[in-house]
C-alpha cells in the first residue's frame, strides 16, 4: 500500500487542523471564560458546570435531530459540499460573535449555535472519507487527521493563550483578550477549509430526484429499517453510542470540572496543550497498529483504557493528578475516535456515506447529550461533583459490553496479524 498521502488526502487532514482549533477552544479557554462571565453574575461552581453541561447537552440534541437528515440530503448529487460549507460559516461566525457577549446567557446561545454549526460539519466531513481514499487507506488516513488535528490546533491556541494570560500587559481587558481569541480561531478555522473545499468531488452519491428533500427522507426511512437488518452495523452504532459517549462527555468536560473543583486556570490549560502533544505521536501509532492488528481488538484497548480513566478522574483533587489524567486522555483520544470513524466508514455503503454517518452522530455527539446531562444533574442533585464525574465510567463499561458482542455476532473486519 502507496504510503505517501496524496493531495485529496492532505487537504481532508487540514480540516481536522482548522476545526481541531475550536474544539482545543471549547475544551479550555472557552469554559474558564464562561466562569468568569458566570461568577461575575453571581453563580456557584456547580450550577456553572451544570449550565455548561446543560448547553453542551442542547447542542448535542440538536445535531442529533438535524444530523441525518442533511446527511441523507449530503448524499445527494452535488449536494455535500455546499451543506458543509454552510456548516462551517455557521460556527466560524458563531465563534466570532461569542466574542461579543459579556452576559452567560447570551454565551451560551451563541455558543450552542457555533458548536451547531461545528458538530454538523464533521458529519460531512467524516463521510468524505469514502470520497478521498480507499478502503485499504482508511486507518491510516483517519488517524493522520486526528493525529495533525491535535498539533495543528496547538499553533492558534498557544497564540491565543498568550494574548488572554497576557491581556493586562498588553492593555486589553479579559473581554477584550478573548474577543480576539475568538476571531483568530474562526479564522484558523475556515483558512484551514478552503484547500478541502477547492479539491473536494463527490464521488459517490445518489442521482439528484426532483423533490431532494422530500426523497432524502424516504432513504433516511429505508436506511432506518435496513440498519435494523444489518446486525453489524446496528450493533455497533448501539455499543459506540455508550462509549463515545464517554469520551465527548469528557472532552466536553474536562476543563469546567477542573475548574469546578478550584484548580489554578493556567494549569489546567497548559495540561490540555500536552494533552495535545501526546495526542499526536498516539493517533499515528495507532493508525500504525491498525495495519497490523484488527481495529476492533486496538478499540476494545481504548474502551478498557478510557474505563480506567474515568474512575481516576472520580478520585482527582489536585494539579498533579490532572496532568495525569491530560497524559492518559492524550494517549487514548485520538485512536478510539479514529479507528472508529474508519472502521464504520468501512461496513456501511460508499454512496449512503452521508446518512449512516448522520445515523453515527445520532449515537456519538448526538448520545453526549446524556453524558453530559447525566454529569450536570447528579452533581447538582447531590451537590457532589466527583459523584456526577464518576458516572462516566459506567458508559464504558456498557459500550465495551455491546462492542464485543457486536464483534462476536457480526465476525466483520479484516483479518489482522494475532
Amino acid at each position: 500500500m502507496k504510503e505517501k498521502l496524496n493531495s485529496k488526502e492532505r487537504n481532508w487532514i487540514l480540516y481536522d487542523v482548522g476545526n481541531s482549533a475550536f474544539t482545543l477552544m471549547i475544551a479550555t479557554i472557552m469554559p474558564i471564560y464562561f466562569n468568569y462571565l458566570a461568577t461575575n453574575a453571581g453563580l456557584s461552581s456547580v450550577d456553572y458546570l451544570a449550565y455548561w453541561g446543560y448547553a453542551a447537552s442542547i447542542t448535542t440534541l440538536i445535531v442529533a435531530v438535524i444530523g441525518p437528515v442533511f446527511g441523507t440530503l449530503a448524499d445527494t448529487k452535488g449536494f455535500k459540499k455546499p451543506i458543509f460549507m454552510v456548516s462551517v460559516l455557521v460556527g466560524a461566525i458563531g465563534c466570532i460573535s461569542m466574542g461579543a457577549a459579556r452576559q452567560w446567557q447570551l454565551f451560551l446561545v451563541i455558543f450552542i449555535i457555533a458548536k451547531t454549526g461545528y458538530a454538523a460539519s464533521l458529519i460531512f466531513y467524516d463521510s468524505m472519507l469514502s470520497d478521498i481514499t480507499s478502503k485499504e487507506r482508511m486507518d491510516q488516513v483517519s488517524s493522520y487527521g486526528f493525529a495533525w488535528g491535535y498539533v495543528g490546533s496547538c499553533v492558534p491556541f498557544i497564540v491565543c493563550l498568550g494574548i488572554v494570560l497576557g491581556a493586562e500587559r498588553i492593555g486589553l481587558s479579559m473581554e477584550q483578550a478573548m474577543s480576539v481569541s475568538f476571531a483568530i480561531i474562526a479564522v484558523w478555522w475556515f483558512v484551514m477549509t478552503i484547500p478541502l473545499l477547492k479539491s473536494y468531488r463527490q464521488i459517490y452519491y445518489v442521482e439528484r430526484q426532483k423533490y431532494a428533500l422530500k426523497d432524502s427522507l424516504k432513504r433516511l426511512k429505508q436506511t432506518f429499517l435496513s440498519v435494523r437488518r444489518e446486525k453489524k452495523i446496528f450493533l455497533f452504532l448501539l455499543a459506540f453510542f455508550f462509549y463515545i459517549d464517554g469520551v465527548y462527555t469528557i472532552i466536553d468536560m474536562a476543563t469546567a470540572y477542573g475548574s469546578a473543583l478550584g484548580l489554578d486556570s493556567t494549569g489546567l490549560l497548559l495540561a490540555f496543550l500536552v494533552t495535545q502533544f501526546v495526542a499526536f505521536p498516539f493517533a499515528i501509532l495507532f493508525g500504525w497498529l491498525a495495519k497490523h492488528y484488527k481495529a476492533e481488538k486496538l478499540i476494545m484497548i481504548c474502551i478498557a483504557a478510557y474505563f480506567g480513566i474515568a474512575v481516576f478522574a472520580m478520585f482527582l483533587v489536585t494539579q498533579w493528578q490532572f496532568w495525569v489524567l491530560a497524559v492518559l486522555v492524550g494517549m487514548f483520544q485520538g485512536g478510539i475516535q479514529a479507528l472508529s470513524r474508519s472502521y464504520f466508514a468501512r461496513i456501511i455503503p460508499s454512496n449512503q456515506s452521508g446518512e449512516y454517518f448522520g445515523l453515527l452522530d445520532i449515537c456519538g455527539k448526538g448520545a453526549s447529550f446524556m453524558g453530559t446531562t447525566v454529569v450536570s444533574f447528579i452533581s447538582q442533585v447531590t451537590g457532589e461533583i466527583h459523584l456526577g464525574v464518576g458516572m462516566i465510567a459506567v458508559l464504558f463499561v456498557v459500550g465495551f459490553s455491546l462492542f464485543r458482542i457486536a464483534v462476536r455476532c457480526s465476525g466483520s473486519g479484516r483479518e489482522g496479524m494475532e
